[in-house]
């Protein structure tokens, strides 16, 4: 609170107008001289202090409410608790003391900012006593007079905590799955705390962290939240608002079947735990009766499958400890909301020289080199931080720092095909370009590509449709862009990697570099192929095709492209960690607008 005096105030004045103010009121008061902005006393109101002969304090009232609190904490029953260990997973109330404790982990009942035992770092819970007449053995009668019966049925919580906490200094919302409630399930109690947190975050803004283990909705007490309005079918109506609106991160912790599945796969990032997580959506046992086929959990819906074959895991955690780890260095890369930019952190040096970059391209356009070397020659050390990494190899994505500044990278990898395009990777880069455009996180294209792979089986795949995903992710993202050409950009390869034509703030090209509708061999045998054959002597036809491809390299080469500014510059590689720097610097704050229309209709 500010007061202002008069300019013939003394300073001993001023300090007895704040301090006697500051007692009165409750608030800090600074006080200024009328005009100044410095002020002239400052007091803060001092703790509250109690008369020596207040005898009042809790009764059994209160000793009551916290004894049911303490049962509360200790989660479904005992034996369901006891399992945990044999599945190498913690009860989930430990588990929150491994996010959100303090640096040894533990809860913070000795800290008055913690309420009832929580982790230091849990600011609230909500929905403690969700359920409680349902199982709670001092519970009232039912409407019928009969005694409550079902304290041998323990459901606290319904299964499910939700609350706020700060991880990593971040204020974020958080729910978590309690396992030993009848294996996670959702019912109606959780359901309706599960929403409204999601509700809550859309209000406050603040990302959200899904700790799951469940295993579905509750079959046998359907009623009430399954159909509903505001049911179990609402949380992925709230996913989808909240989807670009506020990071959502999801973390598996056991088999998530069913419903429970949607959410891993609505949320911007999800992590699974080898060993213990799986997702599908239905059990092995609900497959081998609709459809005849014996399988087991973790080749129905395991981390190898989600991570290598669907896509839907970004990260495998080796266990708990690391999938904490992993989550913690992924929100470092994002904003709280959209609108934000991302927080960025001290330069490093990379890890390897970029004057090395040079050397590491072969002239060659076929032969392979690991595109990871490159990144790790642009980017800050131990800042590269890759997504989906078995999924889709042919194309790198990654959050790395350049310059202390968050970036996504879109790399094409050589080593895996020769960076030609698959479906896959194209849904890859395309997933990947859409949140990055989402939370204000610049765009890097390192381009190195035949283009998009041909043939029956690709066709089949679906190549069309998802190169077409990646070209639309590319054309509207509207965050700051930067291609590099850094050695083959054949075809539609280089539209899809943020060629001149789809809005970059620049192309820049490396003197390996080379821009065609097709590479040489290709070109050669499209258009010279009958004049070729024409020539009988062998020695005579490869001289003649070694001609006719140097020439065309010519044609393609990227210093005729900058010749004819298609591209912006050709850079020198020891310096291109540099001059991405400078320029993503520079358009940090550029402005882009889109067609005024609701959206488009590709993704």
């Amino acid at each position: 609170m500010k007061v202002h005096v008069g300019a013939a105030a003394t300073p001993e004045e001023a300090e007895a107008i704040a301090k006697s103010l500051a007692e009165h009121l409750g608030v800090d008061v600074d006080v200024h001289i009328e005009g100044e902005e410095t002020p002239l006393a400052s007091a803060e109101p001092s703790e509250p202090s109690y008369p020596l002969d207040d005898d009042l304090g809790p009764t059994d009232r209160e000793r009551d409410l916290r004894a049911e609190i303490a049962d509360i904490l200790e989660g479904g029953p005992e034996k369901y608790r006891d399992r945990l260990g044999e599945q190498g997973k913690l009860f989930v109330r430990d588990r929150l003391d491994l996010w959100f404790g303090g640096e040894d982990g533990t809860r913070g009942a000795g800290d008055a900012s913690a309420a009832d035992g929580d982790p230091a770092g849990v600011k609230f819970e909500d929905g403690k006593f969700a359920a409680f007449d349902d199982w709670h053995p001092d519970a009232p009668a039912g409407e019928d007079g009969e005694e409550n019966e079902a304290g041998g049925d323990r459901l606290p919580g319904d299964g499910l905590l939700t609350g706020a906490a700060e991880f990593e200094g971040r204020d974020v919302h958080f729910m978590a799955n309690d396992f030993t409630v009848k294996a996670g399930s959702m019912a109606s109690k959780g359901v309706e705390k599960f929403l409204r947190m999601q509700q809550r975050a859309l209000k406050t803004g603040n990302p959200v962290l899904y700790l799951m283990d469940s295993s579905g909705g509750r079959i046998d007490q359907q009623t009430g939240f399954f159909a509903n309005r505001e049911g179990i079918g609402k949380y992925y109506y709230n996913h989808s608002m909240l989807s670009g609106a506020v990071p959502q991160i999801c973390v598996l912790y056991g088999p998530c079947i069913a419903g429970a599945a949607y959410t891993p796969v609505f949320a911007d990032f999800t992590v699974m735990v080898e060993g213990m997580s799986a997702m599908a959506i239905a059990s092995p046992r609900m497959v081998e009766m609709v459809t005849g086929e014996e399988i087991d959990l973790e080749e129905l819906g395991g981390p190898r499958v989600h991570a290598e074959e669907s896509g839907s895991a970004d990260l495998i955690a080796r266990d708990e400890e690391h999938a904490r780890e992993l989550v913690a260095d992924l929100i470092g890369y994002l904003p709280d909301r959209a609108g934000e930019k991302p927080p960025k952190r001290e330069t490093k040096p990379p890890k390897l020289s970029p004057e090395g970059i040079d050397e590491l391209i072969p002239e060659a356009p076929n032969r392979p080199y690991d595109v990871h070397d490159l990144i790790d020659r642009i980017a800050d050390a131990e800042s590269v931080f890759e997504l989906k990494e078995g999924y889709g190899p042919e194309i790198v994505t990654a959050f790395c720092r350049i310059d202390g500044r968050p970036v996504g990278v879109v790399a094409n990898q050589p080593t895996e095909r020769s960076g030609a395009i698959f479906p896959d990777a194209a849904e890859k880069a395309a997933e990947f370009i859409w949140t990055c455009d989402a939370y204000e996180i610049p765009l890097l294209y390192l381009c190195d590509t035949p283009g998009f792979m041909a043939g029956s089986q690709v066709e089949k795949d679906a190549i069309l449709e998802k190169g077409k995903k990646m070209i639309y992710a590319t054309s509207s993202a509207t965050v700051p862009k930067q291609t590099v050409v850094v050695r083959k950009a054949y075809g539609a390869g280089i539209y899809a990697m943020g060629g001149p034509a789809y809005d970059p703030e620049s192309v820049i090209g490396l003197p390996s570099g080379e821009i065609g509708i097709m590479g040489p061999e290709a070109a050669i045998n499209a258009v010279y192929a009958r004049k070729l054959a024409e020539i009988d002597d062998p020695e005579e036809r490869a001289a003649e095709e070694e001609r006719l491809r140097e020439e065309y390299r010519e044609g393609i080469d990227v210093h005729r492209m900058a010749s004819e500014v298609v591209i912006d510059e050709i850079v020198p590689p020891s310096d291109l960690r540099a001059e991405l720097a400078a320029r993503f610097d520079f358009y940090e704050d550029v402005q882009k607008d889109l067609p005024d229309k609701k959206h488009g209709t590709v993704l």
